[in-house]
Formats: structure tokens, C-alpha cells, sequence
């Protein structure tokens, strides 16, 4: 049966209100910033910087920026591990007993992000739940809610030990899986015992299996991950499209990575279907964006789902954060989140362009730091330093330069991470160094232990040996010559672009 005559006028009616907000939008926010400023009044942090008092100012937003500083996770990371063993009452109220890992912190392998009841209710399920409104409203022959939609998600393994009873620490889309509504559960696949296996190798030819039995109208997830799913779905039933297993699949929400490099593989994977591909800004912190015109890349700026937005000008790093109101269109910022979950004014680490102040639209710009995070393993420049210098322990080798980035999935191959070297002291047997960087980056790192865990979606690493002076050339060539320590080479990239240069100059004579 199809539903979707029947719920189509709600969905219609969410998406026209957001649009209505584009000239109302500093209003909203400032109600949104009171709203979250009140309910944490009595907390720890709350009584820490005056928000009774605040509140009580002529002007909250200016107030409440004066008192409470910009923070970064480490700032906070010890709120969070009392959070944790069962602290109450210390960055949002009550006992918080979910929390997002994610890895990337200089501070540690993992950040631990809270997941409030909250925070579910007014950013995690609400932004879901426009995403589809969004879609519904842009596609009115939409036959969505005719079948079911797969949801790709994570686990609950973690790596705290003695972790407190009640206590749940894993993938956000494990938590937002496992406390989805019942209703909701109606109208997705797989079964919550199958999407939160823990082990890979077992979960997907489980996931492929149920998803075969099911009429699947649209998928959400992880465009790496899913794209290892749908090739295992293909294989099982010999075919050469989801056009033939899913008939009626017509929308893939995506989100957490760049779908550039995997836009023509998935349309070629979705050929015969009437594909559309929707763009969502979402992750442990929060629900923040989603594409509301299918022929406009940019994503719409969530602002009444829980969450107060200020904006730090990357060309002036120094300045006051701005609010929704000061934002110019084509500027970027660094994205600076107050959200239900207890983070207050946290900097979130992304840049965002604006492409339109009203409504306010945006496009992920990147990160504020060196980064790979092609396929979701967030890959973090003080991981690979820290990688490097054990395995050049561990084999006598040592390194003058180096620069790493992805190599993107193709028809019959994982992705992996290729990385140029060029060596001071070269080790003995290459091959183990390369091996002993991988297993390291591992043990360092969560999210690239689990995209390499029996490389389902990783390939081990590969290592290209620079030649004498490559750096140096490169630096020369691209306008990037200084002196003494301000000379850098990007150690991490999320594209080719370097790589590519670099492997080009390589085969040439110096």
C-alpha cells in the first residue's frame, strides 16, 4: 500500500514553514537561544557562567556571547568523562546515558558527544524528519512511503572499559536506530538486530539479505559504506543496476562525506531508477542542514531544530562570532554551535560557505584542520604524525617530508589511503613499514579501524618513495616557498589534487 497520499500534506506543510522563516530567522534564533539558555539554567555550566542572569539582559545573544567562551572539544572533555561515569545536572540537565563516538581529537583516540533525550526530540529526529519533508515537497510525484527506506548504521562497540550499567557509547546512527519510534520502525529495513551488528563481515551479507526481501523506495546513510552494501546486493543477485532488485528506489539521502567522488558510480549503480540524491548535513553534534531543491547543491540552514548558530569569519579568525543575521553570502565560516545535547558555543571544526542569506543556504567548505575523511574515517593530521613515528621506531627509518590522501573507490576496488614519502632513512623492508602504519593508525584511531576492520571498506595502505628533493620542487612550483619553519606541506588532503601533482613531478628529474 502506498502512504504516501496520506502523510504527503504534513511533510508539505513542514517544508513551506521552514522556507517562511528566511526573513524571521534572527528572531527565531534568539527565542531558540533563550529557550536553551532556561532549560540549563541549574546545570553546573549553567550556574558557572550566569545564564539566570543573562537571561535577564536586555540583550541575551550579546550577553551570552561576552560571558561564555568559544570551546573546542578538549575544553570540555572533562565535563564529559563525569557526564559519563554519572555525573548529573553538568552540561545539560539530568543523567545523560547515550553518548556519539567519533574520532579526531589531539586529546585522545575518541570524543564522546552526549546524545540527549533532548537532542533527539528537537535536532536528530526533527532534521531527519525535514530532510524527507524537503524531498517530498521538491518531488510531488514522490511514491516514497509506497515501500520502505534501508537505513545504514553503526554499532555500540566502544572502547571504554568498565563502562557504567546503562550506559550506551557507539555510532549516533546506532542510538538514533535503536530509539526510533515504533511507528518509524514500520516503514525501514533492516531489523534493529541486524542494522546494529557489531562485526562487519557477519552484518553485511545480513543487511544485503534483508534488503533483498523488501521493496526499498529510498536508503540513508554513509555514501563509502552504502556503496560497499549495494555492490554486495548486486552480486548476490547477478544484476548490473538496483534497478533491477529495487525497482521503485527513487531517493538517497547521503551525508557525513563528500559525494563528488562518488556521484557517477552511483549513478551508474542506479541507472534505470528515477535516482535523486539529497544532501544532508548532519553528525554527532548535531542535525544542522539539508538540500531543499533538487537542482541546487546548497543545503538549507535548519534553525528551529534546537540548535543557535554563530559564525566565525575565516578571513578575520580574531572577530566576534556573527549571528545568522550579519552572515555574507559567499564569505566562509567557521561553524559555531550552543546545542540541547550541552555543548555551548563549541566549535565544531567545519567551514560552510554561504551561497544565499534568505533563506540561509549552505555548502560544506571543509574542515578547519588538515583531514581525510573520503570514506568516514576522519583521519587526523596528529594521527599521522603520531602513526609515523612509531613505525619509524619500530623499523629505524625516519622521514623528511610526507603528504597523504585517498584513492577513491572504483568498479572492482576499495578505496584506501595513499601516502608519499620521502625518506632521510629509508627502512630496510617497506613493505612492514607500511604494514606497522596501518595497524597503528588502527589502534589510534577508531573510524579508520572500523572502515579497514576486514577491509570491507579499506585497502591496507599503500606508500609511493618520493625522490630526493620532491617537496622542495613542489613547494617551489606552487607559490609556497617561505622561509625556515613557515615552509609546510599539507600532510593530509581530502583530494587528489596534491597527490596527483606531487605523483607528476616524481617521475621527473629533478
Amino acid at each position: 500500500m502506498n502512504f504516501t497520499p496520506l502523510v504527503k500534506p504534513h511533510f508539505v506543510r513542514r517544508a513551506r514553514r521552514t522556507l517562511s522563516w528566511a526573513s524571521d530567522g534572527d528572531r527565531l534564533q534568539s527565542e531558540m537561544l533563550r529557550r536553551l539558555l532556561a532549560r540549563a539554567a541549574s546545570t553546573e555550566v549553567g550556574n558557572r557562567y550566569g545564564f539566570t542572569d543573562i537571561l535577564r539582559e536586555n540583550d541575551p545573544a550579546k550577553a551570552f556571547a561576552q560571558r561564555v567562551p568559544c570551546i573546542d572539544y578538549e575544553t570540555m572533555r572533562g565535563d564529559v568523562w563525569r557526564m559519563i561515569k554519572g555525573g548529573r545536572d553538568i552540561l545539560w540537565p539530568g543523567r545523560c546515558r547515550w553518548y556519539a563516538q567519533s574520532s579526531g581529537t589531539s586529546g585522545g583516540k575518541s570524543k564522546y558527544i552526549p546524545i540527549t533525550d533532548d537532542s533527539l526530540r528537537l535536532n536528530h529526529y526533527r532534521g531527519a524528519e525535514d530532510s524527507v519533508s524537503h524531498y517530498i515537497a521538491a518531488n510531488p510525484a514522490t511514491r516514497i512511503f509506497a515501500g520502505k527506506g534501508m537505513i545504514l548504521g553503526g554499532s555500540f562497540a566502544n572502547e571504554i572499559p568498565d563502562l557504567p550499567k546503562g550506559v550506551h557509547v557507539g555510532d549516533l546512527s546506532a542510538t538514533l536506530i535503536k530509539r526510533i519510534t515504533p511507528l518509524a520502525d514500520l516503514v525501514r529495513v533492516p531489523e534493529k538486530r541486524i542494522a546494529l551488528m557489531p562485526d562487519w563481515e557477519t552484518k553485511l551479507p545480513a543487511l544485503a539479505q534483508a534488503a533483498l526481501n523488501n521493496n526499498v523506495t529510498n536508503i540513508s546513510g554513509v555514501p563509502s559504506w552504502f556503496l560497499t552494501v549495494i555492490k554486495h546486493i548486486l552480486s548476490l543477485q547477478g544484476a548490473g543496476s538496483l534497478s533491477e532488485v529495487w525497482p521503485n528506489l527513487e531517493v538517497f539521502f547521503h551525508g557525513g562525506i563528500a559525494f563528488g567522488p562518488y556521484r557517477e558510480e552511483y549513478r551508474r549503480l542506479t541507472e534505470g531508477c528515477d535516482m535523486h540524491f539529497m544532501e544532508t548535513y548532519n553528525a554527532s553534534e548535531g542535525f544542522f542542514a539539508t538540500q531543499n531543491d533538487l537542482a541546487d547543491p546548497a543545503m538549507l540552514l535548519i534553525i528551529d531544530c534546537g540548535i543557535y548558530y554563530e559564525f566565525i569569519d575565516v578571513s578575520r579568525p580574531d572577530s566576534p562570532p556573527a549571528g545568522i543575521a550579519d552572515v555574507e553570502k559567499g564569505k566562509v565560516y567557521e561553524l559555531v554551535i550552543t546545542a540541547p545535547n550541552g555543548l555551548w558555543r563549541y566549535r565544531l571544526g567545519d567551514t560552510v560557505k554561504i551561497e544565499s542569506t534568505a533563506p540561509l543556504k549552505i555548502t560544506i567548505a571543509g574542515r578547519t584542520k588538515c583531514f581525510i575523511n573520503a570514506f568516514g574515517e576522519e583521519l587526523m593530521e596528529c594521527n599521522a604524525d603520531e602513526a609515523l613515528a612509531k613505525a619509524c621506531r619500530e623499523t629505524g627509518a625516519s622521514i623528511k617530508n610526507y603528504t597523504a590522501g585517498p584513492v577513491f573507490t572504483c568498479d572492482g576496488h576499495r578505496g584506501r589511503h595513499e601516502w608519499i614519502v620521502e625518506w632521510e632513512n629509508r627502512p630496510a623492508d617497506s613493505g612492514m613499514f607500511a604494514a606497522r602504519l596501518d595497524e597503528t593508525l588502527q589502534e589510534l584511531n577508531s573510524d579508520y579501524q572500523a572502515k579497514r576492520s576486514h577491509s570491507i571498506f579499506l585497502d591496507p595502505l599503500t606508500i609511493v618513495d618520493a625522490r630526493p628533493g620532491l617537496f622542495d620542487d613542489w613547494l617551489s612550483r606552487s607559490g609556497s616557498q617561505k622561509l625556515g619553519g613557515q615552509r609546510k606541506v599539507p600532510r593530509l588532503s581530502n583530494d587528489r589534487r596534491i597527490l596527483d601533482t606531487l605523483l607528476a613531478l616524481n617521475s621527473q628529474k629533478p
